[in-house]
């Protein structure tokens, strides 16, 4: 018996009266995840916690069987983890986006309206890494793109290690007791980064923060890629939004390990790539959404295919409906989800047997079109396979699995012992 264990970032909502009050997951066509949920067990779930709306990261730990309150160490450390940044206890490791600042400290589009390529990205980061020196305290850095408009820093001090007790320059993000949390109400101005304790270490951090950030806008405003982007009508990529800052790796227990499995992760994303690496399990990076999701599918189910002899676990991160969430078109979302429904259910489920295998399908956090930021809502969850038993859903969505056998998780972390259980049976 193998698991196949499915994250879609960013599908769950809320009922949409432009989609006849239903949800883009309950509005879509999914007859692959219906099927599922009709030969197995569903329920609801909090992936951290009622009351908290995560990011993929702190939901992606979770989701894998850790408390986030007590592993995760911030965003900023996944992030170089999965770029493959070489980080130590001490460092200060900090998740970015590219952004549009316009006059005085005004943020005109945090994501530079995701315009902004990976080839353009690199060449702001080479002229970053190879021009700005940070002087304000003896340290290096290390700038990192990744996929779009986002990145990561990575601050290496020459004297005292650097304190993650500081504040997000990003104003659409808030760090609560060390979990970052997305805020529904922003004031889009770029917030100066302050330290959160007494310490000299922590003000000495958010002051090398906040000097990358002078710099690299500085260089950044008449780069000559900003430069072109400006003639072509294109909002400039020319200053660094910073959140989630991390010094500390986190100590995870190794998956494997713990549950006497062989596990690996395909994702989409640096992030979930970095979790699963700290985590112990083999981890890839999918090539990058091409636009093309018929395509896109294709892709990830051969490399689910082609990994399938080689190990008995798998956790594929698809990351599809969370930005039409973020941009608030549910039409979109819905055609998104159906799209993953037809694309990759369908010729998975054509090639495998709910005899062999154990099939989960949730999503690491609801992203509601009428909130275009990550909520705390729960988040349907479904388990199939042939030991698992019949529940009463007759179809993949929040409404039926509210109902459904599993009743409602109060947090992520419960789902992974129970999946790890029932692939023993």
């Amino acid at each position: 018996m193998k698991l196949i264990y499915v994250a879609i970032d960013g599908m769950g909502d809320l009922p949409i009266k432009a989609l006849g009050d239903k949800t883009p997951l309950e509005a879509a066509e999914t007859p692959n995840m219906d099927m599922l949920a009709q030969k197995g067990k569903t329920g609801l779930m909090y992936t951290v916690k009622k009351g908290v709306a995560p990011e993929s990261d702190v939901a992606v730990i979770s989701l894998l069987g850790y408390d986030p309150f007590k592993y995760s160490t911030g965003r900023g450390v996944i992030e170089a983890a999965g770029a493959g940044l070489k980080m130590k206890d001490g460092d200060l490791a900090i998740r970015c986006n590219f952004a549009t600042l316009g006059e005085g400290k005004n943020i005109l589009d945090r994501r530079v309206a995701r315009s902004l390529s990976t080839q353009e990205a690199q060449e702001l980061s080479e002229a970053v890494n190879k021009e700005v020196k940070l002087t304000s305290y003896p340290a290096s850095f290390e700038f990192q793109n990744t996929i779009g408009h986002r990145a990561v820093l990575l601050i290496r001090s020459k004297a005292e290690p650097l304190s993650s007790a500081i504040t997000n320059s990003d104003p659409a993000y808030v760090v609560v007791n060390g979990i970052g949390v997305a805020k529904t109400d922003v004031d889009m101005v770029l917030q100066t980064c302050e330290p959160t304790d007494g310490t000299e270490t922590a003000k000495v951090s958010a002051g090398l923060v906040n000097e990358f950030i002078e710099k690299s806008h500085q260089l950044w405003e008449n780069h000559p890629i900003n430069q072109k982007r400006a003639a072509a009508g294109k909002l400039k990529a020319n200053v660094v939004l910073t959140r989630d800052a991390g010094h500390l790796l986190p100590r995870f227990f190794n998956i494997n390990e713990r549950y006497g499995v062989n596990f690996a992760c395909l994702a989409d994303m640096h992030a979930e790539r970095g979790i699963a690496k700290l985590a112990g399990m083999d981890s890839s990076l999918l090539p990058p959404p091409s636009g093309n999701l018929q395509k896109d599918c294709e892709v990830r189910v051969k490399a689910l295919l082609d990994a399938l002899p080689k190990h008995n676990c798998f956790y594929i991160h698809l990351k599809g409906p969370d930005e039409p969430g973020h941009d608030g078109n549910c039409v979109l979302k819905t055609q998104v989800i159906a799209a993953i429904d037809k694309y990759f259910f369908g010729p998975l489920l054509s090639q495998i047997s709910l005899k062999d295998n154990l099939i989960c399908v949730t999503t690491d956090h609801a992203t509601p079109c009428s909130l275009k930021v990550h909520s705390d809502t729960p988040v349907p969850v479904l388990i199939s396979g042939d030991s698992v038993g019949n529940g009463k859903a007759l179809k993949f969505s929040e409404r039926e699995c509210a109902n459904g056998s599993l009743g409602i998780l109060d947090h992520g972390y419960e789902l992974m012992p129970k999946l790890m259980e029932l692939l023993k049976q």
